[in-house]
């Protein structure tokens, strides 16, 4: 297990511990093989995320280390995220349905973006650790896998077991012991009447 200080988040108010201990970390254990249960069991909290009349316009591509579609997944990030996250057990892509029968999915981004965050929750509720990541080539994802213009990637997810920060990086070590900072909730409220 990693030496990593504590991560728990200090909040303004009260929140449940499994919100208030996750992070995204950026180190995973790279012999660490994925914990199928647990994967499973954040596939079904994504499965069970609300969404907007319950059309569901979300899916994913999971990627095991060592596979083809791993390579295709870690081909298309960008910049750092290249240099770390091909160590986590899995990358997972989360897709939006944008269109269906030739019309517009209004909220099948936003949706997709909640199925990510339940999917997370879950992953860290047993004992997984996950870093979502924007920093990617959708269009290399799209011509990789053969996603038609209704499906729009929208997150990869790196999601494994937590390495051992000592054998990190000194950039990668500066980064996860770095102080955890969020305005205050307060600071995000636009109206509160």
């Amino acid at each position: 297990m990693s030496t990593l200080i504590d991560r728990t988040a200090e909040t303004d108010a009260p929140i449940i511990d499994v919100l208030a201990e996750r992070w995204s970390t950026r180190i995973f254990d790279r012999d660490a093989r994925l914990d199928e249960a647990a994967l499973a069991s954040a596939l079904e909290a994504a499965r069970w995320t609300p969404t907007a009349a319950n059309t569901q316009a979300w899916r994913v591509i999971v990627a095991r280390r060592g596979s083809a579609t791993h390579e295709k997944v870690l081909s298309s990030l960008a910049g750092f995220n290249s240099a770390w996250a091909g160590d986590a057990a899995a990358l997972v892509v989360f897709v939006a349905e944008t269109t269906r029968d030739g019309q517009p999915m209004r909220w099948a981004e936003y949706d997709t973006g909640q199925v990510a965050a339940h999917f997370t929750v879950q992953a860290h509720a047993d004992g997984l650790s996950t870093h979502q990541m924007g920093g990617f080539d959708r269009d290399v994802l799209t011509a990789a896998f053969g996603l038609g213009a209704d499906l729009t990637p929208v997150t990869v997810m790196a999601i494994g077991e937590l390495g051992d920060i000592r054998a990190a990086s000194d950039e990668l070590q500066a980064r996860e012991n770095a102080p955890r900072v969020r305005r205050p909730a307060l600071d995000s409220v636009l109206v509160n009447d």
